[in-house]
């Protein structure tokens, strides 16, 4: 039985004092709140919740929050939206979690709704291109950075998962595509080796090409098929994001521009750069992938698709965490996959930057971007990410 030693109450009275402090339209609003305005990331989202709801309004305690957390951390989903749904199940069970992941990936998910339908009307004038232009050299930055500060949160002196972090980045790099064996053999290596220390089709889809403007995209109507797949495809993405919403971005590379070639090289940058500019989980990318594929069915699809594994995930294993997370296997196996997804992160910053840094201008406002991202002083991200976007304009508008 854990106790509260402020208290001196057990973990379960502490749940039920803490719910009783909020009601449960005050904790949706919150989150409304928070996916509407929250920017910096998933470390930075966490945080927030950890100030807001343990600290300052006690609407969940500290010990609640940090089984999140690992929860969070294991199983596979980005953090903060499974974070958020899991303090919604802490709330109000099913329920809870149903609404807290509406409110907190609403938000977010409306906005990049409005900026895709912007960048399909102008995409093809000179000054969303300048936009971009600049933008695009600025998420090259943000990644090397994200990079960087997840290999000290998950790697630390490790060798093993060193290892496993360079072989999935040069795995990454060369064949320009995420290997879902490989992350696979990264979590069974560390799991087998540490384990010996302690074992332990409807016909809605049909329907909605029919629908004037609902399903088009760059290249016109989508059929039922893409639809299907598309709804398919970011399901088994959603599967693969460990921590870092970034992680999604070299797995989608490989789907969405090799595999399936519904978006080019840059327009799959571009995409990278919308959901970056925007609050909420970064995951959010997908949404303006589906719309250029097909439209505002293609967005809410893909949508549905990368957040539903998550919630199942969230509302099944809450109720049994306690007995997972204990297991030294379990922990081992995330511990690797997280390994080989930094290491994708890293080689995806390779493939894109080899074509998104292609001049003298790009390279230096990456550079820039990088050494601003790194100062004591931390500029928001969304900020540096707009003033990337000016200067790219400004340089693109120069006869």
């Amino acid at each position: 039985m854990t106790t509260d030693p402020g208290n001196g109450m057990d973990a379960g009275d502490a749940a039920q004092t803490t719910a009783a402090r909020s009601s449960l339209r005050g904790f949706l609003l919150y989150f409304l709140r928070l996916g509407t305005l929250g920017f910096g990331g998933p470390i930075a989202l966490a945080g927030h919740m950890q100030q807001d709801l343990v600290a300052q309004r006690r609407w969940i305690s500290a010990q609640e929050y940090k089984e999140g957390l690992a929860l969070a951390q294991l199983a596979p989903g980005p953090l903060a939206a499974q974070l958020a749904m899991y303090l919604g199940w802490v709330r109000a069970r099913g329920l809870g979690a149903t609404l807290v992941g509406l409110a907190f990936v609403g938000p977010s998910f409306l906005m990049v709704l409005v900026l895709s339908h912007l960048y399909v009307r102008f995409g093809g004038l000179p000054w969303m291109q300048g936009l971009f232009y600049g933008i695009g050299a600025a998420v090259i930055a943000i990644i090397a950075r994200s990079v960087l500060t997840l290999v000290r949160m998950t790697l630390g002196r490790d060798r093993l998962l060193w290892a496993l972090f360079s072989a999935s980045a040069v795995a990454t790099a060369s064949t320009e595509s995420e290997i879902i064996w490989v992350f696979l053999l990264c979590g069974l290596i560390p799991a087998l080796a540490r384990g010996r220390q302690k074992v332990a089709a409807t016909p809605v889809l049909a329907l909605v090409p029919v629908i004037p403007g609902l399903a088009t995209g760059l290249a016109g109507a989508a059929l039922p098929g893409v639809l299907w797949k598309i709804l398919a495809y970011f399901a088994g993405a959603g599967l693969f994001v460990f921590g870092s919403g970034l992680a999604i971005v070299p797995f989608l590379y490989g789907g969405v521009v090799q595999q399936f070639h519904w978006l080019s090289q840059r327009q799959f940058v571009d995409a990278v750069a919308v959901s970056m500019i925007t609050p909420g989980p970064v995951v959010i990318t997908v949404a303006f992938i589906g719309y250029l594929v097909a439209g505002l069915a293609g967005a809410t699809l893909a949508a549905i698709g990368v957040f539903l594994p998550v919630y199942l995930v969230t509302v099944l294993l809450a109720p049994h965490f306690h007995r997972v997370a204990k297991n030294r296997q379990v922990k081992a196996f995330v511990d690797g996959v997280t390994a080989a997804a930094t290491g994708a992160i890293a080689g995806a910053a390779v493939i894109l930057g080899r074509r998104s840094l292609s001049d003298v201008p790009t390279m230096l406002i990456a550079l820039v971007t990088l050494a601003l991202l790194i100062t004591p002083k931390k500029i928001p991200e969304p900020v540096l990410i707009l003033a990337a976007g000016l200067v790219g304009l400004l340089l693109k508008s120069q006869p």
